[in-house]
């Protein structure tokens, strides 16, 4: 564990309060914890709530995915801080339920239901697609330097753009109600638009707020006036806890398991992306906590912690819940408050398990209009696309990487846009393609093989 200590040159040490291997004492861990838990926990529940809403599944059922969210996202965070064996990277590491897989469970999902597909029948192929994708994740925890040259920063950017760009409409369904708000004719009214509008606005002005701490937690702060606004106007719906248990047991396969190739094939693709993303996001925590950012001791913090992205997905399709990502927002706590301490990452599984346990706090979440959580999801969605626009950037885009960026975004824009011309094809290949994610994926990773880099 002696190389697990090394620090970088020491002109790049940040000045910590608390290194990676400090104790803070108890009173002082649970406020940092606290701080980090106001970071995290409305992106860890949104993804399953939009999801579960667009699907159409019950009241009940979204209460249980929901809590589970929180319980795996905080048994995966306990994995990555405390390290146990290959698993974890030892580092202050946060891990949640993942946005990039929203579009092609969303998109495919609903096709299905049209199709006349039961919704416990498309949950459990989507739990098994799930659970079937992270071992992708896992195999390239081992393989990783093989993986980074073949899936470029330039396909890892395209592929993050179009994941915040196919979101875009979903956030813009969500601003006007929901689907069930087109389907009782209430989309995008006056009260819709008045909610989702003052959340994002409320939004846009605490981030202008020069109080850091009100800037990192400017999402719950909005939802909390939001939430409040939606009582006074008396859209809260409390349904969903009337029959939901005061603890919340775990229960493997709720919904069965099945399978669905047209779902695996983009989910696939992302578990790839996913994981390349994942090796940032490790290294910038590497760094803001005075560890090395390359070598062996990196590089074994970057396995352990993709490998603990596939293995805590394939908990999350076992216990009904969506595939988690390491979360990037934490970095920003960690600068702010001068706490590294991976110690107080426990404390940050511990609330989280505990208030996954406790069905209270889903139906509570689950009560807020979706126009409300529409106006902080614009948000959340357009800064997935903003990072795919920062990853883009680190690179030199020459003639051949622009023409690369400009044929993936044609193609996974133009697909998601006028799904109509893939009317013809296989029902196998249609679905597959009706994803813009991974119509552009495809495209932008067969490009860069195909087409030769220019010799400087």
């Amino acid at each position: 564990m002696s190389d697990l200590q090394n620090s970088p040159k020491q002109q790049d040490r940040l000045d910590l309060v608390y290194g990676l291997n400090d104790r803070p004492k108890p009173f002082i861990a649970f406020l940092a914890a606290l701080q980090h838990l106001l970071a995290i926990i409305v992106p860890i529940v949104t993804p399953g709530l939009l999801i579960c809403l667009a699907l159409g599944v019950s009241k009940e059922d979204t209460n249980m995915i929901l809590s589970m969210s929180l319980v795996i996202s905080g048994i995966a965070t306990f994995l990555q801080c405390k390290k146990v064996g290959p698993l974890g990277a030892g580092l202050l590491i946060v891990q949640g339920t993942s946005f990039n897989f929203i579009g092609p469970i969303i998109g495919i999902g609903s096709a299905m239901v049209a199709a006349g597909t039961p919704v416990e029948a498309v949950m459990a192929s989507i739990f098994g697609v799930v659970i079937a994708g992270s071992f992708i994740e896992m195999g390239v925890s081992r393989i990783l330097p093989w993986v980074k040259q073949l899936i470029t920063p330039l396909v890892t950017g395209i592929v993050v753009l179009l994941i915040g760009l196919t979101l875009i409409k979903e956030g813009l369904i969500s601003m006007g109600g929901g689907y069930q708000a087109m389907g009782d004719k209430t989309f995008a009214n006056a009260d819709n638009l008045i909610m989702s509008c003052t959340v994002l606005a409320i939004i846009i002005v605490l981030n202008r707020v020069r109080i850091t701490w009100i800037k990192s937690s400017a999402i719950l702060i909005a939802l909390i006036i939001g939430y409040a606004l939606a009582g006074f106007m008396g859209h809260l719906d409390f349904s969903g806890m009337k029959n939901a248990p005061m603890v919340q047991i775990p229960t493997p396969m709720h919904f069965g398991l099945s399978f669905s190739w047209s779902l695996f094939i983009p989910m696939a693709f992302i578990y790839l992306v996913t994981s390349l993303e994942a090796i940032g996001d490790i290294t910038a925590t590497s760094k803001i906590s005075n560890q090395p950012v390359d070598g062996p001791v990196w590089m074994e913090r970057i396995k352990g912690g993709v490998l603990v992205n596939g293995a805590n997905s394939l908990l999350a399709g076992l216990f009904n819940t969506f595939p988690s990502s390491v979360f990037a927002q934490n970095n920003g706590v960690i600068q702010l408050t001068g706490v590294a301490s991976r110690y107080v990452g426990i404390w940050i599984a511990a609330l989280l398990v505990i208030l996954g346990l406790l069905p209270a706090v889903a139906g509570v979440i689950q009560a807020v209009p979706q126009a409300v959580l529409g106006g902080a999801v614009m948000v959340m969605f357009g800064a997935v696309a903003a990072s795919g626009i920062n990853i883009l950037s680190g690179i030199h885009l020459d003639r051949r990487a622009l023409l690369i960026i400009a044929i993936s975004l044609a193609l996974g824009l133009g697909v998601a846009q006028v799904p109509q011309i893939l009317e013809h094809l296989p029902e196998l290949f249609r679905n597959i393609f009706s994803s813009g994610v991974a119509t552009g994926g495809i495209a932008a990773l067969l490009l860069n093989i195909i087409l030769p880099e220019s010799k400087q």
